[in-house]
């Protein structure tokens, strides 16, 4: 027996910190109820963090959008996220911050009077893709009968939980014998898929979506990480032949890193193996998580 209650993670609600699996969230808080909310999440590697202030910037910036505020303030929150971390003791951690619009009073209709809450939890390091899979790479697809919601209507650079053409998207994948699936906009140009961006090397250039996205943070890294490793890359618009085109492809998300894609609607990419290029960003990514500007250590105490 574990003799710490918060090994398997620990949670900050209402102001007190408790085991994950104790914590809840209101039924009528509207993150819930309207999906009224937004969040982040940030990984901590070998006992730290990766790009904190990064994420933390981005949180600020989705509550902002959606007219959020947040109870904790930025110093604040970054104490519960080091405090999650240090009391599950956990050393690959998977860490989230949440904002809400929060519990309206009986009848209440104004969402301005409304006072928003915040959660926020750490749990054992999560993977889109399982490392083993990695190895031999994922077989993904462009998904045909689901397009991704306008960026008009959700905007993509906020954190949410609108997954419901994702998760059509994901059912796609399943039903074609697929790991996960990339979406097109109505434009017909390539997005991002389930809680990934995506990149692919086309004619000597890395390539990822420059509109319809979330603006992650891994795929920024990526970017910074070509950048010294002088591989041209930029973020355009392109459509699923150039993607069916490309030499290599892969996929990043803070849940699992630079994921390499092996197969694209069942066809081989490349020579049907991870890409000589996108080895060699993953491994500058993991070792970015080691030491470096990047990386923020948590004091675990005794």
């Amino acid at each position: 027996m574990n003799p710490n209650p918060f090994a398997e993670g620990c949670a900050w609600v209402d102001g007190q910190y408790i085991p994950i699996g104790e914590a809840s969230v209101p039924i009528t808080d509207m993150g819930f109820s309207r999906s009224d909310v937004t969040y982040d999440v940030v990984a901590v590697w070998q006992g730290g963090f990766f790009r904190l202030e990064d994420h933390l910037d981005r949180f600020e910036r989705s509550c902002l959008c959606l007219r959020l505020a947040p109870l904790l303030d930025r110093d604040a929150l970054r104490t519960v996220l080091f405090e999650c971390v240090r009391r599950s003791g956990l050393r690959d951690a998977y860490v989230e911050m949440i904002a809400t619009r929060g519990v309206p009073r009986a009848g209440e209709r104004d969402v301005r009077r409304i006072r928003n809450r915040s959660y926020a939890y750490a749990i054992p390091y999560v993977w889109i893709a399982d490392p083993e899979l990695q190895e031999t790479g994922l077989p993904l697809v462009i998904a045909r009968s689901t397009e991704r919601i306008s960026s008009r209507a959700v905007d993509p650079k906020v954190k949410n939980f609108h997954w419901g053409d994702l998760v059509r998207g994901l059912f796609e994948a399943y039903d074609r014998d697929a790991h996960t699936a990339v979406l097109l906009d109505a434009a017909g140009h390539v997005t991002e898929g389930p809680g990934f961006n995506l990149f692919c090397y086309y004619r000597g250039t890395l390539l990822t979506p420059a509109d319809g996205v979330l603006e992650g943070i891994t795929r920024r890294t990526v970017l910074d990480l070509a950048t010294q490793e002088g591989i041209p890359a930029r973020m355009a618009l392109f459509d699923a032949a150039t993607l069916a085109e490309a030499e290599e492809i892969f996929i990043t998300s803070t849940a699992g890193g630079i994921m390499p894609v092996t197969t694209l609607d069942g066809a081989p990419v490349g020579d049907g193996k991870p890409g000589l290029l996108t080895c060699r960003l993953r491994q500058r990514y993991w070792d970015a998580h080691t030491a470096g500007p990047w990386v923020t250590p948590v004091d675990y105490g005794a």
